[in-house]
């Protein structure tokens, strides 16, 4: 455990798509900084089962349920489930976020892999932050805001960006950072909602890029390099935390400072 052990300590936490990459990086920073966590994948997989046992072995409390977010039937039984483990949630992060850039669904064309986004991303981020942030407005807290949700965005939905992909990703992660500030409106002063808006971060697709995007990627960051699944992480543990409970409502771009040339 770290000196921030007791950041989030008592907290019972969910994290969606948290099997490997960005999410699993937020679930292991939530576990050392004190919170209990639930981990989310589409399968009760081996890296799921890996990333439980890793939250285990820092210390707290952790366990594992799988459902597919495609399903729209899975998603009141996912926070039913995640609710009763412990009698309450403290922190709700969607992450989960639907996979065609890299596997079989790479190969299918633009419609399709549009409408999976859609329900797993952006359809499945509201239901779930409606269904379990009605159930956090019933919890007895010490302060307003020590129950917080946290979306994910996109830092390149602001401006746009060329191809297939720039167009998938503006319309459904641009969805996402609007609904957000809906919901902070909604479930305030009890619940703050926020939105990461990650830049080029290395994660699966990342890691197999091109030389062109990888050019891409570092040029376009002022810190001329990608972002990590950590760099997620800590953003994400801070906007959970009471260091943060002034803040809702918000998109924070995580992408070292984007270096816009046009």
């Amino acid at each position: 455990m770290t000196d921030e052990s007791q950041l989030l300590s008592g907290r019972v936490a969910v994290v969606t798509g948290s099997s490997s990459g960005i999410g699993q990086a937020i679930a292991l920073a939530l576990a050392r900084n004190g919170a209990d966590v639930i981990v989310h994948g589409r399968t009760e997989s081996a890296h799921l089962k890996e990333t439980k046992n890793r939250l285990e072995s820092l210390g707290g409390q952790a366990t594992s349920m799988p459902a597919d977010l495609a399903d729209e039937k899975s998603l009141p039984s996912l926070v039913e489930a995640s609710w009763n483990w412990q009698n309450r949630v403290d922190i709700w992060i969607n992450n989960a976020g639907a996979d065609v850039l890299t596997g079989e669904m790479a190969r299918r064309d633009f419609t399709e892999k549009f409408d999976l986004v859609w329900k797993v991303d952006v359809r499945a981020t509201l239901v779930l932050s409606r269904l379990i942030g009605a159930r956090m407005r019933t919890l007895e807290i010490p302060t307003s805001g020590a129950c917080s949700i946290l979306n994910m965005g996109w830092d390149q939905a602001w401006q746009g960006m060329e191809g297939d992909s720039g167009e998938m990703f503006a319309t459904t992660k641009g969805a996402i950072m609007s609904m957000t500030k809906s919901l902070a409106q909604t479930l305030a002063p009890q619940v703050r909602v926020n939105c990461l808006a990650p830049g080029w971060i290395k994660t699966k697709w990342g890691e197999s890029a091109s030389s062109e995007w990888d050019l891409r990627a570092n040029s376009e960051s002022l810190m001329n390099r990608w972002g990590t699944p950590q760099d997620i992480a800590n953003a994400a543990t801070f906007l959970s935390s009471d260091r943060a409970v002034f803040i809702s409502g918000q998109i924070l771009p995580v992408n070292g400072g984007f270096r816009n040339r046009n």
